[in-house]
């Protein structure tokens, strides 16, 4: 497999973690082509700062995506056509500090690839100049533009079938490739993209028997986000994951912690110990050295003194 060896001491890395004392074999676009192979799944996710890009990177994911869903779950916006290449950039680099072993892959948000393929690429080279990305993601069957970024060296991730860039055309978010004229377009565009050097494919919101499909007849590896179990790996956005979106999951979410409740529960208790003075106890607070409280003593009641003379 196309794995790069990373020497232990690299990157920071908490005592007690996977990656403290040991090398990181780190994940490649050629790697995860390997694991395709093999058949081995590859697990995805997405991250948006330090924190939790972090943990997923210890947790041992292959794949993580800034995606442009940041827009919504971090910045709160209705979708993700605000987010900018500046923000991105802020968000992408945050990750890339954290992360040791899995792939970084960068979202090209909306408007940074769609007047031309020239500036495309452009803000393509300044996710990898500026802040570290391993790949970078664009959406719908762009041919002529993931042909130009993999001449210039820079590995690409597709995305077809349910596009979110593409949301205000589709009049919502809408399961794809419904009628046999739109699953073989869906096949020709992916096989397309495979041909003109994308790396991986994402495919979303597409019947599970289209994907198992294109699975099977694509040479790159498939990733799914409510495409079916017969992908090659599986993304979730981290927030639905954890119960942080603030609303009702959809149909291919499965939440697999609630840290809503548990932070909203861990800040009512701070709430309320602040209002009852439990909170900081005398423990936790720093003290004065007795030496310094008795020279202050004497010179409070030195004060006191000659106010008493006067």
């Amino acid at each position: 497999m196309s794995f790069t060896s990373l020497p232990a001491g690299s990157s920071p890395s908490p005592s007690g973690s996977p990656f403290a004392d040991a090398p990181v074999t780190k994940v490649t676009m050629p790697a995860l082509s390997e694991m395709k192979r093999q058949g081995k799944p590859i697990s995805s996710l997405t991250a948006y700062d330090y924190s939790t890009s972090r943990l997923a990177d210890e947790a041992g994911i292959d794949l993580i995506l800034v995606g442009d869903s940041l827009a919504q779950v971090v910045l709160g916006h209705d979708n993700t056509l605000a987010v900018t290449v500046d923000e991105m950039l802020h968000h992408t680099r945050a990750v890339r500090r954290a992360v040791r072993r899995a792939l970084v892959v960068a979202d090209m948000p909306f408007g940074s690839y769609h007047a031309s393929v020239s500036e495309g690429v452009a803000n393509a080279i300044r996710f990898i100049k500026e802040a570290g990305a391993e790949a970078v993601k664009v959406e719908g069957p762009r041919v002529e533009l993931v042909r130009a970024l993999t001449e210039a060296e820079i590995p690409v991730v597709g995305h077809l079938g349910l596009t979110p860039q593409s949301v205000l055309r589709m009049g919502g978010y809408r399961v794809q490739a419904r009628t046999a004229e739109a699953v073989l377009r869906l096949k020709t565009d992916a096989i397309a993209l495979a041909d003109s050097g994308a790396g991986v494919i994402v495919l979303e919101g597409v019947p599970r028997e289209v994907a198992a499909a294109i699975t099977a007849e694509l040479p790159v590896p498939t990733i799914g986000i409510g495409a079916g179990p017969d992908c090659d790996g599986q993304i979730l956005v981290f927030h639905d994951l954890v119960n942080l979106t603030f609303a009702k999951p959809a149909k291919f979410v499965r939440r697999y912690g609630d840290a809503g409740a548990l932070i909203r529960t861990a800040i009512e208790h701070y709430r309320e110990d602040v209002e009852h003075r439990a909170f900081p106890s005398d423990e936790e607070s720093y003290h004065l050295a007795p030496a310094v409280r008795h020279a202050l003593d004497d010179m409070a009641e030195q004060k006191t003194g000659v106010l008493r003379k006067a």
